[in-house]
């Protein structure tokens, strides 16, 4: 978007002429456009579709890409699944197009490897344009902070009186031999200039255009007796030019094998350059963990930076938030906190964008700006007055483990194309310098690219655009096409979400469902979420769910403590607007809330109250816009769309749209051990995973009088610190009992328990146990239990089950139907039920004869009773909110004013999930007791499935 507008500043008009953009839902220009920026997702669905609507037509007539002429793809070497999917279709479709140009970008990229993808193509070497930047790693910090007396920038001020031997007529006369020996193969002026001086600043000179030193020239060419001379002097072996490249880079490039070897050899032997600095480094380690971020080295090494320099931002690369928030917090207790001299900032997505503005305004004079920042300043922007670059050498990187089907985020080493795109940071505008807080030795194990994310990432999108592209073909076979194929578990476990979704069938034929959910640019979850929004004419919260989910919640994080108190709490009370305990639907009411506080004037207001950040905001409006021409363009929506919200202030209605997208991630929150302060739901695995503590429903276990309510959540991940979840919602048994993949009845546990005590190895009393089970499931009023998934046990009557199998089968009738005819209305039948099931979800929460089988043993109406159960996850509104909503009209359907529900009405203040009773043994049933999630009642019902199943 930035760079669409800025190359359209520089053409002399405005964004969407000549030069447009599109993202995976915005987008600027059109037919008219010469130039399109978009993302790799967004060109993948071009290629997809051109495929799909040619096999539809039967020719090409209109065939998009005969309207290209050229795909640049810039950054490939960081390697989306995107990416790597949409190289694998462009390789099959450019011997069909002669006259499509494909040119792919990357400062760091492996250009061997992808020449030989696409069988050989030309590379082409562009020079880079950074200046210098000067490069120290642990060994040589930890020797520069022990030179208290020493000015390690300016070694000429350190009192020794010795000038530099590079004058200016040398460094000229050092550029114009580099450049000779490495074209005209004429070493001997090269080699003169270093004999007459052996000094460091000569054989450690850089090229001031290339910055080619002369060890990389005699590496490159070959020249070993000269190679050896130079290590034999002590020089920089690690010294890399402006392309990123070291002399072991450019002896293995050019086959000089004999040179690498030596060069290797020698790096190998010296981790250090002197044994003091070895000495040093050995002390540091044996107390230091170097997987931890070190503060202490942190702050020291930035108060010689600002004694020994007068002038230039300083940017630390750190891993995540944490470690930006302790590292600030560390500087602003010390002689940093005086913002007369420093200005201390932070770089996080998750910040509001008036502070990230920050980093890009100079500082005024005499006040040197620090910047903490995660790896989002590595290539995203670019901050031109920076010199300085400390890299503690981490990163948070998110993966996929297959096997335990959970993501993982977890703190790993930086790869070399990091590590240089860190040193250019440096470099970008003027010459710099560059601390890695790692050692040269652990800077040669480095990996020299991250891991793909086609390997490191869930890929159901990419395995449903496979069945668009080409139904027929088996989508492990087609991926492993790509450069990097990925693991066979994950394309096992992508398949089988899809299967559960409807998309496909149990032998991986693309549904009529599976093509629609795969048209629109989301997520396949989310797509179906979109189709049960329209159907329970509840689409705008399913909007705002559906972006945020693509993009991020709109909540910043705010710097002080007592605010970041006030911000949970802020969030909670914005969730109690549509029932409470929930993380998502705080979402949804802070975007209702923005909407009404924009029109009446109180947008700042509002956000400054309840720390939502306005960018994000007006973000997801535009993408719900774009997401609502998507549907209305697939004619799932129609020209007038006012009636399909008419349940957007339903809180039940709301939470089963949730569930619909969610789905099948559920879990069910355990009672808290004696004196444990962690939150553990088990989810259908049986696996134990923690609440974060930053979920809204964190405290909710803690409350004695919550049961064990059923929650749905959006992903776990597995972290430092253990497996966590970190959104969740408070969910009640209809939405599951109604988009569950399975439901199976059995008679309830008490029946079954007492007549297996009682026959147990008599064949006759098996026989009688038989006959007594069938009786109790074929009789109406009798009650059965009904299991959802093989793990959650409920209470109902055979007839209330038979109701809700009849429902389930005509709510996928619905589905069904209107994805084959998404402009017409429902039949009368399938209109009737779709209100019906309407009517029941909006009392949000388990029916009255419905409950979880747990282990409490506590009642319903002691539960529910309890007003403590509210004070958790649920905050009364205050009269703000409340006044930004009251022009809204109540749309919950007349139903709701049913006698039997709890508060009545509409309103948008009820508790009206509280989790307290709602999940306990139903009260028809006084005198049984409950299994627990442990019995062997329970547990027999229980099969053994990923944790995303």
């Amino acid at each position: 978007m930035s760079v669409a507008e800025r190359i359209s500043v520089e053409r002399g008009e405005t964004v969407g002429d000549t030069v447009g953009y599109k993202i995976r839902l915005e987008s600027k220009g059109g037919k008219n456009s010469s130039i399109m920026f978009c993302t790799n997702g967004v060109l993948l669905r071009v290629l997809i579709g051109r495929v799909t609507n040619i096999s539809k037509r039967q020719r090409a007539a209109d065939d998009v890409i005969m309207g290209i002429t050229h795909i640049i793809v810039d950054e490939i070497h960081e390697r989306d699944r995107f990416s790597d999917f949409m190289l694998a279709i462009l390789r099959d479709l450019l011997p069909m197009y002669p006259h499509l140009h494909l040119v792919l970008m990357s400062a760091t990229i492996d250009a061997e490897r992808f020449s030989q993808y696409f069988n050989g193509c030309p590379v082409i070497q562009v020079p880079g344009h950074t200046y210098p930047v000067k490069t120290f790693y642990l060994e040589d910090v930890l020797s520069i902070l022990q030179s208290v007396g020493d000015n390690h920038l300016n070694p000429e001020t350190n009192g020794l009186g010795l000038d530099s031997v590079l004058t200016d007529d040398y460094k000229s006369s050092m550029d114009e031999a580099i450049s000779i020996a490495l074209v005209s193969d004429e070493f001997d002026p090269l080699i003169e200039l270093i004999s007459i001086e052996q000094n460091p600043e000569i054989f450690n000179y850089q090229h001031s255009e290339t910055g080619v030193t002369p060890l990389m020239v005699f590496a490159r060419k070959g020249q070993l007796g000269d190679v050896c001379m130079l290590l034999s002097f002590g020089v920089d072996c690690s010294a890399r030019d402006h392309d990123g490249k070291s002399a072991l880079d450019w002896a293995q490039q050019e086959n000089q094998v004999e040179a690498y070897e030596v060069i290797k050899k020698h790096m190998d032997c010296s981790p250090a350059k002197l044994p003091e600095e070895n000495e040093l480094l050995k002390k540091y380690l044996a107390t230091i963990n170097p997987e931890h971020i070190d503060t202490v080295l942190i702050e020291r090494l930035l108060r010689k930076i600002c004694t020994d320099s007068n002038e230039g931002a300083i940017l630390v690369f750190l891993p995540g938030w944490e470690d930006i928030n302790q590292t600030r917090e560390r500087l602003l207790a010390s002689s940093f906190r005086d913002s007369s001299k420093f200005l201390v900032l932070s770089l996080h997505s998750m910040i509001p964008s008036s502070e990230q503005k920050k980093v890009f305004k100079r500082a005024p004079a005499g006040v040197r700006k620090i910047i903490l920042s995660t790896n989002i300043a590595e290539t995203a922007v670019t901050i031109d007055d920076v010199v300085f670059v400390i890299d503690s050498g981490r990163m948070k990187e998110k993966s996929y483990d297959p096997y335990n089907n959970v993501s993982t985020l977890h703190t790993s080493w930086v790869s070399r194309a990091n590590a240089r795109q860190r040193e250019g940071r440096a470099g970008r505008c003027q010459p710099g310098t560059c601390y890695h807080l790692y050692s040269r030795f652990r800077a040669a194990s480095l990996p020299e690219f991250q891991i793909p994310e086609i390997k490191r990432m869930p890929i159901e999108e990419l395995c449903l655009q496979v069945k668009l592209l080409d139904p027929n073909s088996k989508i492990a076979d087609f991926l492993k096409k790509t450069l990097d194929p990925p693991v066979t578990e994950t394309v096992k476990n992508a398949i089988t979400v899809l299967q559960d979704l409807g998309a496909l069938t149990q032998n991986e034929q693309l549904t009529d469902l599976g093509e629609k959910l795969g048209s629109l640019p989301v997520h396949p979850s989310t797509s179906k979420m979109l189709l049960f929004g329209i159907l329970m004419n509840c689409l705008d919260p399913a909007l705002t769910l559906a972006c945020a989910a693509d993009y991020r919640d709109p909540f910043f994080l705010p710097m002080a403590p007592d605010e970041r108190k006030r911000a949970a709490a802020a969030k909670v009370e914005l969730a109690s607007l549509y029932g409470g305990y929930s993380d998502q639907l705080a979402v949804v009411a802070a975007f209702d809330c923005w909407t009404c506080a924009k029109v009446n004037g109180q947008e700042a207001l509002f956000c400054s109250k309840y720390f939502v950040a306005s960018n994000t905001m007006n973000m997801l409006s535009s993408m719900r816009k774009q997401l609502h021409s998507e549907l209305t363009q697939r004619g799932f929506l129609p020209a007038d769309t006012s009636a399909c919200s008419l349940n957007a202030k339903v809180p039940g209605i709301i939470s089963a749209v949730l569930v619909a997208g969610a789905y099948p991630m559920v879990g069910r929150l355990l009672p808290p051990r004696k004196n444990a302060r962690r939150a553990v739901l088990e989810t259908a695995s049986g696996a134990k995973v923690r609440l974060h503590p930053h979920s809204s429903n964190f405290n909710l276990s803690f409350n004695k009088s919550s049961g064990n309510p059923l929650m749905v959540f959006d992903e776990i991940t597995r972290g430092d610190g253990g497996m966590y979840v970190k959104n969740c919602s408070v969910v009640g048994s209809y939405p599951l009992l109604l988009l569950a993949t399975e439901i199976a009845v059995a008679p309830p546990d008490d029946v079954s328990d007492e007549d297996d005590e009682g026959s147990s190895g008599d064949e006759a009393g098996k026989s009688t146990l038989g006959q007594q089970k069938e009786e109790i499931m074929s009789s109406p009023d009798n009650t059965v239990s009904v299991v959802v998934d093989r793990w959650l046990r409920f209470d109902a009557t055979a007839l209330d089950v038979a109701q809700i199998y009849c429902l389930r089968e005509r709510l996928a009738s619905a589905i069904l139907f209107k994805v084959k005819h998404p402009q017409d209305v429902l039949p009368p039948a399938l209109g009737a039920t779709m209100y019906a099931i309407a009517c029941i979800l909006s009392y949000d929460g388990l029916p009255g004869n419905l409950a979880t089988k747990h282990g409490s043993g506590q009642s319903s109406t002691d539960a529910s009773g309890s007003a403590e159960g509210r004070k958790v996850g649920f905050i009364l509104p205050g009269g703000f909110l409340m006044s930004l909503l009251s022009e809204v009209p109540p749309n919950a359907p007349h139903h709701q004013k049913s006698s039997n529900h709890p508060g009545g009405g509409s309103g948008h203040i009820r508790s009206s999930r509280a989790p307290a009773g709602r999940f306990n043994q139903s009260q028809q049933h006084p005198g049984r007791n409950s299994s627990g999630p442990g019995s062997s009642a329970s547990q027999s019902f229980k099969r053994q499935r990923d944790a995303a199943r």
